[in-house]
């Protein structure tokens, strides 16, 4: 059985040095972009939810995460929440990291493209498998875990540009949590239960490969706030030297997969922006710096982002099994000039990885405002720093019912 194995091999993992590296990595950077998250509405709305939600509520929230790129799920937004959440550390993230890498595959791209949100499905058995590394359950005890996260491990893409997508994250961590813990006290489950889930959420069980690293392929991290699929239509544009009043027409050329999950082509939000090929090409030519405020309500209602968004024209190949397939393709007009430009790997993919100095940087923007020194978030500090930074009083709400 399918819960068997992995559990098996989490309970075996024995992680080499570059795990590790990867575990430290994955940390700083979710916890960087969860306090950047702190404040979003949605994060509020989830203050009487147990930590577990919040923190991955608000780690996904600005689509700021890591990705894995052969499963397209967002694994740390899930997995560090889940074991910070039940006192674990490096190990059990990458117990976790590595049953939903392999989870993730199984299911494939059919299972993404027909519109399932593979991060929590996924998310929610690897979430029972961190926490219950961290709470010390053996490889029957974690079998029994991930069964009992099952009737939680769904989602969909149509809640993607929505509050409904950060908050299914949360909900898939939580659930994670909850099955560990109702197995460390006994609750029994049929580990066969994730068999029939693959099969009936389309997953190949052939393709679950137990070999490489902890986490194959490794991790995707972001520059920019927004879903992965645009990293590269965002990074290639930014290049072009542009005056974006001079420019009359837009052309994107890219494979039909690679923008499988960008729904929005006339966005009226920031998340909706963060889905939206057409407002990528917008905020590329238009500002200096892509960040934070480049995905906000106001930066996608600008009048020259929306001049901007009716000028681009999409020639979709076919074809495409993940989101960097192929390459992409674009040229920008202006009077009686054509630019073109050319890419196939952004900064931040696993074969352009970001440097030190990259990642400390990007986490010196999410951490802005706050005490919080990015060097000194490490594992035994990351929950209590997430508690100090994402803690919500709602007594008075209670109170204010209860009267």
């Amino acid at each position: 059985m399918i819960a068997e194995e992995l559990a098996a091999w989490a309970a075996g993992l024995n992680p080499a040095e570059a795990d590790r590296e990867l575990a430290d990595r994955a940390l700083l950077d979710t916890v960087a972009v969860a306090v950047a998250g702190r404040d979003e509405p949605v994060v509020r709305h989830a203050a009487a939810l147990p930590e577990t939600v919040r923190w991955a509520v608000a780690a996904h929230v600005l689509d700021f995460d890591d990705l894995h790129m052969e499963s397209t799920t967002h694994i740390s937004a899930v997995c560090v929440p889940a074991v910070l959440a039940a006192g674990g550390g490096a190990h059990a993230y990458l117990a976790a990291a590595g049953v939903m890498a392999r989870l993730g595959a199984a299911l494939g791209w059919p299972h993404y493209s027909r519109g399932w949100h593979a991060t929590t499905t996924a998310g929610a058995p690897a979430a029972a498998v961190g926490a219950g590394v961290a709470l010390g359950l053996d490889a029957d005890r974690l079998a029994t875990a991930m069964a009992l996260a099952v009737p939680a491990a769904g989602g969909v893409q149509r809640a993607f540009g929505t509050d409904a997508k950060s908050l299914q994250v949360g909900f898939a961590a939580e659930a994670g949590v909850r099955a560990a813990r109702l197995a460390a006290a006994g609750a029994g489950a049929d580990p066969a239960a994730l068999d029939q889930w693959l099969d009936l959420v389309g997953g190949d069980p052939k393709a679950l490969d137990l070999s490489g690293p902890a986490v194959p392929g490794g991790l995707a991290v972001k520059i920019y706030p927004c879903c992965y699929a645009l990293q590269r239509p965002i990074s290639a544009l930014a290049e072009l030297d542009i005056d974006p009043a001079q420019v009359s027409r837009i052309v994107i050329r890219t494979p039909a997969g690679t923008v499988t999950p960008l729904t929005h082509h006339r966005p009226d939000t920031g998340l909706q922006g963060k889905f939206s090929l057409e407002y990528a090409a917008a905020t590329a030519l238009l500002d200096d710096h892509q960040g934070i405020a480049a995905f906000t309500d106001e930066a996608v209602r600008r009048p020259e982002a929306r001049r901007l968004m009716e000028l681009v024209e999409s020639e979709l190949a076919p074809g495409g099994d993940h989101l960097l397939a192929g390459e992409f393709d674009a040229e920008v007009h202006t009077g009686d000039d054509v630019l073109r430009v050319r890419s196939e790997f952004p900064p931040g993919s696993p074969q352009r990885p970001p440097t030190r100095d990259e990642l400390l940087r990007k986490a010196a923007d999410c951490l802005a405002g706050t005490s919080l020194d990015a060097e000194s978030i490490g594992w035994p500090s990351a929950g209590r720093l997430l508690r100090e930074h994402l803690r919500t009083d709602h007594t008075g709400e209670e109170h204010a019912w209860r009267d």
